[in-house]
This record gives structure tokens, C-alpha cells and sequence, in this order.
């Protein structure tokens, strides 16, 4: 590979390499040297092993009535038929009636079993990955109820399986995997630049302390190109007079385990947090602003564990709402006009939509609502892992024009969100298009309000 196919610009990984070449030969990725045959059975048995009842009942339910293309940000930019959402579990689906399905005795019998082939798996891996955020915009609008984010989800389990990964975004999560962060925000690292943060801003950081009634946790996203969002935790659980900590053995809040369909890692990762959590006796754990690590484990997380789990799972926009409404959270009036953009997996997926309403109201700005908006708001495109995928860089711009016009058409004078992943979309979509507007962390605008004691 030449320097010269590698893009080191890349807003995930920041000025480290990218991992894929422009031009990859094959033209889609692979992992591992399974022959191409196993690769597809391997994929199918892992699909078909890992559907359920309600997984099935969705199959059998889709009316074929489009409304989920037209709910779904790839397509609505694109025109492209085949980034409708229920098209890209066609090869899945057709496993599912083959194998599991109520006729899949007949099918088998006249040997009626539809081959997918490993180019249609390929083909797939675009769908799968490169133009699905799992943002659950398809399953709101779905008159059936399906819930296509969650069977893409099942779907790339049996990709993963199969070592059919987009390469860049199997390889920070292996990284994460081997050094707990999708970054290189070791232990050791996180320790120092909360240290140097600390010393840089006059603000008490825990660390590891034995015991704390709350554990907070950060994104390799902040931890590394925002870092003001963990001045802006310890400013607040400061102000509030709480008795808090990191943990240096369980900070990491995104999985992508989880993202990538690799269940043994996704468990890992989220297993740190839980037990970082439990050894230091808190009855909270706060997750950053990230929106797939709210999904992880406040939805997720309790399934990983084997049972409920042992202390409160609330979002950063959720713990300063409560302390908002408390009255415990006090803020300057902004004065200001703002319009927010909600985090697919907080809102949309998540049910907190109302929280970080709450807190903009605390702070005296005007809030100003998109056209679609709330459970409905376009997604900015880079979730699910696909900003981490060079190739999907063209759609996915032309997705996030859809999100430039919804912004620019509500006139507000600051924009607002309250997701890492979210925010360096954005970054990079600012820098790509030139872009007159830049969106502001909730809360490091809370941190930087703060009311005066």
C-alpha cells in the first residue's frame, strides 16, 4: 500500500491513517481467508441463528408498501432504489424462508433454496454498512412496526461472522478491542490528559477513586478531539457537589463491538463499564454524549449483564435535566436563539427527547424547532459506524445536505446537540461544504454558563 491511497484527514480517526485504501482490490473488504462458499453459509447460519420469534414476525409482515425509502435519509438524497431500508435484508430474508420460515420444509424439499452468492454479500456490505446508520428513522414510519434498524443489526452479526466488515470500521473496532479504546485513548492516556486538564483549567478530575455514588464515562471521540466535554462533566458533578469518579478501568463508553456485529466484543466493552461501576459501589453511571453508547448500555447493557443492573443508566442530557428541574443545576440566561439537533440513538431510539429541551429552556434560550423534528429529525449520516468508511463519503455528504437545509431554514443563531458522533459529523461536513455553522456541545454550554455559587 502507498501513502499515496491512504487519507490521513479523516475525522474519526484524526491524524492518524486511515485503514482502507480508495481504491481496494477486492473491491469490498474481507477479514480472514475463508473460502468464499463458507463465507456465505457461515453469514446465513449466524443470521438465521440469531433471529427470534419477533424477528420473524417482521419478515412475514412487510406490505412492500415503500414508506420506509422515503423515511430514509440515503435514499431521499440519492434517488437510489436500492438504499430503500427493507431491500437491504433481502439476502437475509431469503435465508429466513429457506431455513426458518413456514414453508422452508417445501423449499428444501423441491430444492427450492435460492443460493446468495458471496458478490450479492459484498453488494450487501454497502447496504449493511456504508448507507445505514441504524437510526431508526424507517422503523418510526413503518406501518407495521417493523423495526429494520434493529434486523440490519442482526444482519451485520452474520457479516461479521462471515469477515465481511467494512475494513476501516472492523479495525478501530479491533483497536478497541486490544487497547480499549477505538483511538488510542489507552488507560495510561486518559489518565495524563485528565491530568493536564486538571492543571490546564483549575478543575478538580477524580479519577479512580475507591468509592464515588457516581461514575462517569467519556467517548474516545471527546477524550481526543473534544476534551473540554470532560472539563465540562468535572465542572458540573463539581458545582452540584456530588461525590464522583472515572474510572481508569472502565471510561470508554462507545462499542463498536456493537456497531462492527461482533457480540463477543460489544460484551466486553460494555462489561468494563459495568464492572468499573460496580467496584466503585455507585448507584449511577452517567454516559457521555454519544448516542450509540446510550443505546449500548441503557438499552442493551442489562441483557449483557444476565440480569437488571445494579445501579441507574442516564444520558448526560438526562442527569442535567433531573438537576435542572430540581433546581440543584443553575444557569446564566444564554439570551439567545438555538435550534437542536437530536442524537437518533438518544431520541429517536432512546425515548430522551424531552431532557435536553429541558435544560435549553434552563438556560434561558429561545429554542427554535426544525421541521421535523424530535423523533422524527433527519439524521446528520454518520452514525452506526459509517463515518468511519471512506467510501461511503459521497453518500453520506449528500445525506447530511438534507440536515444543512433543516438548520439553515430555522434562522437560529447557534446550533446545538448533545452527541460526539454527531458533532465531528458535522465538523467534517462544515469543513467539506464550507459551511457557515458549527455545532456546540449542551453540555459544555451548560459548564460554561454555570451559575455563579
Amino acid at each position: 500500500m502507498s501513502t499515496a491511497d491512504i487519507d490521513s484527514a479523516h475525522p474519526l480517526e484524526l491524524n492518524q491513517p486511515r485503514f482502507s485504501v480508495k481504491n481496494p482490490e477486492p473491491r469490498y473488504d474481507k477479514q480472514g481467508d475463508m473460502p468464499d462458499a463458507q463465507r456465505v453459509e457461515t453469514a446465513m447460519r449466524y443470521f438465521v441463528k440469531d433471529f427470534g420469534a419477533v424477528a420473524a414476525t417482521y419478515m412475514e409482515s412487510c406490505i412492500h408498501c415503500g414508506m420506509c425509502a422515503e423515511a430514509c435519509h440515503f435514499y431521499v438524497a440519492s434517488g437510489n432504489p436500492k438504499y430503500t431500508p427493507i431491500w437491504k435484508l433481502e439476502p437475509f430474508k431469503q435465508a429466513y424462508k429457506h431455513e426458518s420460515g413456514p414453508f422452508a420444509m417445501i423449499y428444501r424439499a423441491l430444492n427450492l433454496k435460492k443460493k446468495v452468492t458471496v458478490e450479492q454479500l459484498e453488494e450487501w456490505q454497502e447496504l449493511l454498512y456504508d448507507s445505514c446508520t441504524l437510526c431508526g428513522r424507517c422503523t418510526l414510519i413503518c406501518p407495521m412496526g417493523i423495526d429494520i434498524a434493529a434486523l440490519v443489526g442482526l444482519a451485520r452479526h452474520g457479516m461479521n461472522q462471515a469477515g465481511l466488515v467494512p475494513h476501516e470500521l472492523w479495525a478501530v473496532a479491533e483497536r478497541a478491542k486490544r487497547e480499549g479504546s477505538p483511538l488510542g485513548a489507552t488507560p495510561k492516556v486518559f489518565k495524563e490528559r485528565c491530568e493536564w486538564l486538571a492543571d490546564d483549567n483549575e478543575v478538580e478530575i477524580f479519577v479512580d477513586k475507591a468509592q464515588a455514588d457516581i461514575v462517569a464515562a467519556m467517548s474516545s471521540i471527546e477524550i481526543m478531539k473534544y476534551p473540554d466535554s470532560i472539563v465540562a462533566t468535572a465542572k458540573i458533578l463539581n458545582h452540584l457537589g456530588l461525590n464522583w469518579t472515572f474510572r481508569s478501568d472502565g471510561y470508554e463508553a462507545t462499542n463498536f463491538g456493537m456497531l462492527s456485529g461482533n457480540s463477543a466484543w460489544q460484551k466486553e466493552m460494555s462489561m468494563k463499564l459495568i464492572d468499573a461501576t460496580i467496584a466503585a459501589g455507585a448507584k449511577l453511571l452517567i454516559l457521555p454524549e454519544c448516542g450509540h453508547a446510550y443505546g449500548a448500555m441503557r438499552w442493551q447493557g442489562a441483557n449483557i449483564y444476565g440480569k437488571p443492573l445494579p445501579f441507574r443508566v442516564l444520558h448526560i442530557s438526562e442527569f442535567l435535566a433531573e438537576n435542572t428541574k430540581s433546581g440543584a443545576l443553575k444557569t446564566k440566561p444564554l439570551g439567545k436563539t438555538l435550534t437542536f439537533h437530536d442524537p437518533c440513538q438518544v431520541s429517536r431510539r432512546g425515548g430522551a427527547i424531552e431532557a435536553p429541551r429541558e435544560v435549553i429552556d434552563g438556560l434561558g434560550a429561545e429554542l427554535i424547532e426544525m421541521q421535523d423534528t424530535k423523533g422524527l429529525n433527519w439524521c446528520c449520516g454518520g452514525g452506526g459506524g459509517v463515518v468511519t468508511i471512506h467510501r461511503a463519503d459521497p453518500i453520506r455528504y449528500q445525506a447530511f445536505q438534507i440536515k444543512m437545509k433543516q438548520i439553515d431554514d430555522t434562522g437560529a443563531e447557534m446550533l446545538v446537540s448533545s452527541c460526539s458522533n454527531c458533532r465531528q459529523t458535522f465538523d467534517d461536513g462544515q469543513d467539506h461544504f464550507h459551511w457557515d455553522k458549527t455545532m456546540l456541545s449542551l453540555l459544555e454550554l451548560v459548564a460554561d454558563n454555570l451559575e455563579d455559587k
